[in-house]
């Protein structure tokens, strides 16, 4: 089983209210996750392993009660999440699982900046902590196109 998940924030922002019943919603929120399974396999087998409970969608909000067991479990976006959360998503680890946290310290959305982030605070808790490590990326390793990687550059040199 596969869990994407990711949490409800606006990149700057505010949208206000938004129509809908609770799917119409969040939707907005998950629509890169949706994007990168889309990018991975043809958008009728996203929608039948969707529909049979293979792959899974969800806000981090719905996660709480939760035990993710038998799943490889994808939390991103964590930049954004509050200790509070983190602390909420991680503990949601079940037997046979595994879990990939992803997040740029650098794009943090949520009111208090770095200082409040569930990543930041998660990763100085964990370190030296069995089972738990990270991995830190370079704008060499930006693979979304060449020239983000000098966007990035640009807006971390000297001169930022």
């Amino acid at each position: 089983r596969l869990i994407l998940s990711r949490p409800a924030v606006e990149a700057g922002e505010k949208l206000g209210f938004l129509p809908g019943d609770m799917k119409d919603k969040v939707d907005p929120f998950l629509r890169p996750l949706y994007d990168a399974l889309y990018d991975c396999m043809p958008p009728e087998q996203v929608d039948r392993r969707m529909a049979s409970g293979e792959i899974e969608i969800a806000p981090i909000a719905f996660m709480r009660g939760r035990t993710l067991a038998d799943s490889f479990i994808i939390l991103d976006e964590a930049q954004n999440t509050t200790r509070e959360q983190m602390k909420m998503f991680l503990t949601r680890f079940g037997q046979n699982s595994r879990m990939v946290v992803c997040g740029d310290p650098k794009q943090v959305d949520i009111p208090g900046g770095i200082g409040m982030s569930g990543l930041a605070d998660a990763v100085e808790k964990l370190e030296g902590v069995e089972g738990f490590g990270t991995a830190r990326f370079s704008a060499a390793d930006v693979v979304r196109h060449p020239i983000v990687g000098r966007i990035v550059e640009a807006y971390e040199g000297p001169d930022a």
